[in-house]
């Protein structure tokens, strides 16, 4: 007993030490934590708005996954990038000479981050931790931090209006006494189908591969990687996390080049079931194993493909709960198995000479990552905590059983979990957790989505590890997705303050005013936007029909040329004079017409062109695209100005989906 109180009353000291005569405390208004791309996006967003702004990040960059290796952008429909997001990605496009821009390098993507701050009034400190946070009944009063460099270094306290948990982990909320959950909750929580447990063919081992060290004799133990567990039925809940991986950055620039070398801690026995996948599935290329992404200036974006690969399944599971000591242990594992599984294609003599020596051509850039080794500082949290809030997103969200009208942003990614098991399965080695469920458009995300249970916290604003179930969150939790989140989040904040009430009883409606009235969060103009739902806005004439490809927003029309000529006519009744940079939307097709004829009319003059859509690039995870269809000088006094597209002079379908007008200084 005397032992225990000496050690409560040391523990004490040290507490009133840290947070009392060496602690450094700071007043704001909004507190953020977490320096992802949505952390950036709301402190922009709030700092332009006038409040004073802290974003606080344990690491050293800005940016998160989208400075970390993740460029080849995970869209699902461009619809749902709207906002600051939106900026992001033309500025993307603005650094590559184009209008908008879905694939980079990341030192490219960290610099406009970098920019964004410079570019408000929002401190930024690095290197500190979150240890606790502080509450009166169910406000957040304050929150401690230490620093991860030196943690002998006086503490930092934080004393804010409103909090903003912007981490991939959750760790701001969780600490604050919020409701989450972590793993995947049974079908039955929710009426799902395809949450819990579920065996696919989705980046599976082929059947027959032998899972134990002396093939045939279990008793000698099974090979690395593999759980000693049995199969559940499917839709089982459990705490089982779907695979983390690094998003790699590699070159094959040779005087960019580091060459790949043995890592730490390497062990060529822990690919021994990728031999035996080979012997079953001979090696053809690097994709076999990859999905090799290329990236400008002879770069990479490598993710995860097939049974196995970049993924290293079942050995995250820790890490939404860890403390940090043990986070970077779990990150420095992953790190160590990724390197390692480059170096064993590249050399080890199982490998066919011609894939070791195609992977040999690559190695680290130069330049890249220059302060971490050349190697991302940011391991893929595909998930961790997910709140439980005001409200829970589900399939039923994501497929249109059930729809929100209080959204404050948009998904449309398929519902994607990555595997999270590695088991033996009737003998033979199996992947377990990998679902890929698509064919839904854009769906609302709800603002309860985003805020803790008013019970909770009232002073609280989630938009990363937000209140979804496992499978509704696989399609939610894409980067440009938590960007609009965090602008939304942000304006909600501000609203709060503004008005002294509590974030849940902000008025949704306010949110979206402000939104759409200064949608840069900088006061630059706001494009003027017009699809083909906009039924005030355009005018049809002829055979138009429902598209049936890669479009942009829920739906769009389509014309046949073999059926006559048919006109779409998409009228800016409310555009302000101005010089614009006029686009349509191309959801390209293998029946689409390689010309279609259009007229802009700027409001006083008509120009009449061709356009020829063979010479259109599409890159990154999309079918569809924007195209230039060149620029209006719209005067004040004169009459609306309109694009209309036509048949005349195609030779197959032409979509009439969106016409976009962007003030021509938008990037400027």
């Amino acid at each position: 007993m005397i032992m225990k109180f000496k050690i409560l009353f040391a523990a004490t000291l040290f507490f009133c030490w840290a947070y009392g005569v060496q602690s450094q405390t700071k007043e704001y208004d909004i507190c953020i934590y977490g320096g992802t791309s949505s952390g950036v996006v709301a402190a922009y967003t709030a700092a332009k708005a006038g409040k004073s702004v802290i974003l606080i990040d344990p690491g050293h960059r800005l940016g998160g996954l989208s400075s970390g290796g993740l460029g080849h952008t995970d869209i699902g429909n461009k619809y749902v990038v709207s906002g600051l997001a939106l900026d992001f990605y033309r500025k993307i496009g603005k650094h590559y000479n184009a209008f908008e821009q879905w694939i980079f390098e990341p030192k490219v993507a960290e610099a406009i981050f970098n920019q964004y701050m410079e570019d408000c009034d929002a401190e930024v400190k690095f290197g500190q931790l979150l240890l606790d946070v502080e509450k009166v009944g169910t406000n957040i009063t304050q929150a401690h931090f230490r620093s991860t460099e030196n943690p002998e270094n006086p503490a930092l306290t934080v004393k804010a209006k409103i909090y903003m948990d912007c981490t991939y982990e959750g760790d701001l909320f969780a600490a604050a006494g919020v409701s989450y959950h972590v793993g995947r909750e049974d079908n039955r929580v929710y009426d799902e189908t395809l949450n819990g447990v579920q065996l696919m063919d989705g980046h599976q081992f082929p059947n027959g591969i032998d899972p134990y060290v002396k093939r045939g004799d279990s008793s000698s133990g099974l090979l690395w990687g593999i759980r000693n567990g049995e199969l559940l039925a499917d839709g089982t809940g459990d705490k089982k996390v779907q695979a983390y991986n690094y998003r790699i950055t590699l070159t094959n620039e040779p005087e960019n080049r580091i060459p790949i070398t043995e890592p730490d801690n390497y062990d060529p026995s822990r690919y021994e079931l990728l031999k035996r996948q080979k012997e079953i599935q001979p090696w053809k290329g690097l994709n076999d194993v990859f999905i090799w992404s290329p990236m400008p200036n002879g770069k990479t974006d490598i993710n995860n493909r097939n049974g196995f690969s970049t993924d290293m399944i079942g050995m995250n599971w820790d890490y939404p709960e860890a403390n940090y000591t043990h986070r970077q242990e779990i990150i420095k594992a992953h790190e160590d198995y990724t390197k390692g599984l480059l170096y064993f294609v590249g050399n080890d003599p199982s490998v066919p000479a011609f894939i070791r020596a195609e992977m040999q051509k690559w190695g680290y850039p130069k330049d890249e990552y220059v302060n971490d080794g050349h190697w991302s500082p940011q391991l893929y949290i595909r998930e961790a905590r997910r709140m439980v809030g005001e409200l829970v997103m589900t399939q039923h969200h994501c497929q249109g059983n059930e729809v929100v009208t209080d959204e404050v942003g948009y998904a449309a990614y398929t519902m994607d979990s990555h595997n999270c098991d590695r088991l033996v399965v009737n003998g033979m080695v199996k992947n377990e957790g990998n679902v890929e469920v698509g064919g839904f458009p854009p769906f609302p995300i709800s603002y309860r989505a985003i805020v803790p249970k008013r019970n909770e916290v009232t002073n609280l604003l989630v938009p990363v590890c937000l209140s979804a179930s496992h499978i509704a969150f696989g399609s939610i939790r894409m980067e440009p997705v938590f960007m609009v989140l965090g602008q939304s989040a942000a304006v909600a904040a501000c609203v709060a303050i503004d008005q002294r009430i509590d974030v849940q009883s902000v008025d949704v409606s306010e949110i979206k005013e402000v939104l759409a009235a200064n949608p840069k969060a900088d006061k630059r103009q706001s494009d003027i936007l017009i699809t083909s739902s906009d039924v005030d806005a355009v005018q049809f004439t002829g055979d138009w029909n429902q598209g049936t490809g890669d479009g942009y927003g829920r739906s769009y029309l389509e014309a046949n040329s073999k059926d006559g000529q048919s006109t779409a006519k998409f009228t800016a009744a409310s555009l302000p004079a101005g010089n614009y940079n006029v686009y349509t939307y191309f959801p390209k097709s293998a029946k689409s017409s390689p010309l279609f004829t259009y007229t802009i009319f700027d409001g006083k003059t008509s120009n009449e062109k061709q356009m020829d859509l063979s010479q259109v690039e599409i890159k990154g995870q999309t079918s569809s695209t924007w195209v230039p269809l060149g620029s209006a000088v719209v005067v004040q006094g004169g009459e609306s100005a309109f694009v209309e597209i036509s048949t005349k002079g195609a030779n197959g379908i032409v979509a009439a989906n969106a016409v976009l007008f962007v003030p021509s200084d938008d990037q400027r």
